[in-house]
């Protein structure tokens, strides 16, 4: 019988304190949510390794440490409205819901969406609303939003994720430059968006989110 819990706490003190990640409401939230619950039962056992858990298909779960350090970068508060880009089956939104007043997750593979919403009822996280339908589109209907973060690399951010900010909010994107990714919190003030280095990281970029090739003749 594995000891998750036992795992959980080492994930922590092993990935995410080291990585200076000290807000309470964080390490609170990646001790009680249950990774392993939230990837797919063959993957269980990577669920506290120290990298992305991969989904297939260019969709990960992100390490621990990637979205602890996001976390803290756009320091949610207890009454921001959050939109959860690529949710997958749900373990970001389960951590975010225990910071923010409440969460959208979006996720575009029908079974995927439908996983995350039973998991996520069985873990308590009811503030958490899933929303299907294409990442690149958001969840205009419920916004607009204090935070969004973005599961996953990405090349560019479609102007429609943009508009769903708040003025006033911000945005975790995890940008895919060579080899390496630059994570940036991007802030919109006045309808203009304003982006500041946070830290490096990696990930697969999210269908979708290529940088369109320019078209020439």
């Amino acid at each position: 019988m594995t000891d998750y819990a036992a795992r959980r706490t080492m994930m922590v003190d092993t990935q995410v304190r080291p990585a200076d990640v000290t807000k309470f409401p964080i390490i609170d939230a990646m001790l009680s949510v249950p990774r392993e619950a939230f990837v797919p039962r063959a993957l269980r056992e990577a669920a506290y390794v120290g990298e992305n858990v991969d989904l297939g298909g260019g969709r990960v779960v992100l390490e621990p440490r990637t979205l602890a350090k996001m976390l803290d970068a756009l320091d949610i508060r207890g009454d921001d409205l959050v939109l959860d880009i690529g949710a997958a089956l749900g373990y970001s939104s389960a951590v975010i819901a225990h910071m923010a007043e409440a969460v959208v997750a979006v996720e575009e593979d029908e079974a995927l969406a439908a996983e995350a919403q039973t998991l996520l009822q069985e873990n308590g996280a009811d503030n958490v609303i899933v929303h299907t339908g294409a990442l690149t589109e958001g969840a205009a209907a419920h916004g607009p939003y204090d935070v969004i973060v973005i599961q996953g690399a990405v090349e560019q951010v479609p102007d429609a994720l943009i508009d769903q900010i708040k003025d006033g909010g911000r945005i975790a994107c995890l940008f895919l430059e060579g080899a390496l990714g630059a994570v940036r919190i991007g802030y919109k003030a006045g309808g203009q968006m304003t982006w500041r280095f946070a830290f490096n990281a990696g990930a697969p970029v999210l269908p979708g989110f290529q940088k369109q090739a320019a078209f020439t003749l």
